[in-house]
């Protein structure tokens, strides 16, 4: 059976984590917009094609968005989406395009959530990626692969955070009502062990 879920959650919620494991377990399709958008990013629509915007350096419009993951969606025997959709007009998009099988909110606090983000640090050489707390090299400040210097990007700074994460409070507080809503939205406590959340998305999507 190919499963289609969704996994909704704020920046440093743990949805790239869970979606990973989703995918390699039940054999499924990880979807992202930005993977989605670079894959079709030639792909014409009737607002033009994303490369146009994304060379321009503009947002895509949600129109293009939409088609983008629709075409994503249709060529996948099952999926886990993260990422999308973003605001209320895309989750109604998706719900007319898709039935979905579990919709799950991973809720963490928002001091967590500054805490996991602020943490972070990756490799300036190779990308890898660590966290001060949950994942810390050997060497403090130095890449366990090859050596490299470890830095915190600008957009992992508390400030930055912050402000990532009062954007998505406003956009996706209806996406999640509106899940909700329609009676579908699973919450679970992202703040447990890894393993123990994906144990429990695992109940939700085989109940």
């Amino acid at each position: 059976m190919s499963h289609r879920i969704l996994l909704l959650g704020a920046p440093g919620a743990g949805k790239g984590t869970q979606s990973a494991k989703l995918a390699e377990a039940y054999g499924i399709d990880h979807v992202t917009t930005g993977d989605a958008l670079r894959a079709n990013k030639e792909m014409e629509t009737e607002y033009g094609t994303p490369k146009s915007f994304m060379d321009a350096g503009e947002l895509v419009p949600d129109p293009v968005v939409n088609e983008i993951v629709k075409a994503a969606l249709a060529d996948a025997d099952g999926f886990v989406l993260d990422g999308y959709p973003r605001n209320l007009e895309q989750a109604e998009y998706l719900s007319a395009i898709t039935d979905l099988d579990a919709v799950v909110f991973l809720d963490v606090d928002e001091e967590v959530l500054v805490d996991r983000l602020t943490g972070r640090r990756v490799c300036e050489a190779c990308g890898a990626n660590y966290h001060v707390d949950f994942q810390s090299p050997e060497e403090a400040g130095v890449c366990d692969e090859c050596g490299g210097e470890l830095i915190q990007r600008e957009d992992d700074t508390e400030e930055t955070v912050r402000e990532r994460l009062e954007v998505f409070y406003e956009n996706t507080e209806p996406v999640v009502d509106h899940f909700r809503e329609e009676g579908v939205l699973v919450e679970i406590d992202g703040e447990a062990a890894p393993d123990e959340v994906f144990d429990r998305i695992q109940t939700v999507v085989e109940g």
